[in-house]
């Protein structure tokens, strides 16, 4: 195993990792990436090996527009701030490493789902590219609405941001929570040029997250969605069932086997 291989790094915010989670930072180890999770709170159960960092070193993190939004929320600016700051490749904490990343790829993009719209839930950019100047001024300078939206989505943002209980950042999430993810990079890859160089889905998302459950069925064939250029499996985590995060994978599911494999324990780390 090379253990030389590009850095690769991620945002926690909580204190204690899932056993998913777990799983998924493992993975990239095995295969010889170093791994850094940035964090807001001390984090215990991380595995060993993975090099614990304050998130603060990238940036300060807004915890009550967190509260607002979501825990995933933010993660959406520390991608590329952290990308810009250290170089290393962007993952998300339920993204498992099929296979290494190979050192030459710039560009680490695909689309996802059933409609190939981009995902960012693993993401590799040049430092200083036009896309990287681009998503970070939208963060940095939030328009009044999305430049993407249609009539319908500015008329909902007006209601509730009529409220007058939210913050523009909060008013938008509210309205569409993917602006500032999937749809934000999207829009910015599309105005750059660079979704011309985006991965097909089954690079990196080779399940579709409509059919996320196939990972726990002991039945499932999850490998049939895999192809020789699969480097990385989405596990969609935000879309699991409650049932799958309390409880330990059925035997012989997808999940249960690669927890065998890389000596994780899910009843260790369940959701309470």
């Amino acid at each position: 195993m090379k253990s030389d291989r590009r850095p690769v790094a991620s945002l926690w915010i909580g204190d204690k990792l899932h056993y998913l989670n777990q799983l998924c930072l493992k993975s990239h180890l095995m295969h010889g990436h170093p791994v850094t999770l940035y964090c807001t709170d001390d984090v215990k159960n991380a595995p060993e090996g993975v090099v614990i960092r304050p998130a603060k070193e990238i940036m300060d993190l807004d915890m009550a527009l967190v509260e607002a939004t979501s825990a995933s929320f933010l993660s959406n600016v520390f991608r590329y701030k952290m990308i810009r700051k250290t170089g290393a490749l962007w993952i998300d904490c339920d993204a498992f490493c099929h296979r290494p990343f190979p050192d030459e790829w710039d560009y680490v993009f695909a689309g996802h789902g059933m409609r190939g719209a981009l995902n960012c839930g693993v993401v590799g950019l040049p430092a200083d590219c036009a896309l990287m100047d681009q998503l970070l001024d939208y963060y940095d300078n939030l328009p009044d609405y999305p430049a993407w939206w249609n009539k319908k989505q500015r008329k909902q943002m007006d209601r509730i941001s009529e409220k007058g209980d939210l913050s523009h950042a909060a008013a938008i999430y509210k309205t569409e929570r993917t602006a500032f993810g999937p749809q934000a990079f999207t829009w910015f890859a599309q105005q750059t040029g660079d979704i011309a160089k985006a991965m097909t889905p089954d690079v990196l998302y080779p399940v579709p997250f409509q059919l996320n459950d196939v990972f726990f069925d002991p039945y499932g064939r999850v490998e049939g969605h895999f192809t020789d250029a699969t480097v990385s499996v989405h596990l969609y985590t935000n879309g699991t069932k409650p049932y799958w995060r309390r409880n330990p994978p059925l035997a012989n599911s997808y999940v249960a086997r690669m927890c065998a494999d890389l000596g994780i324990d899910p009843a260790a780390a369940l959701e309470e």
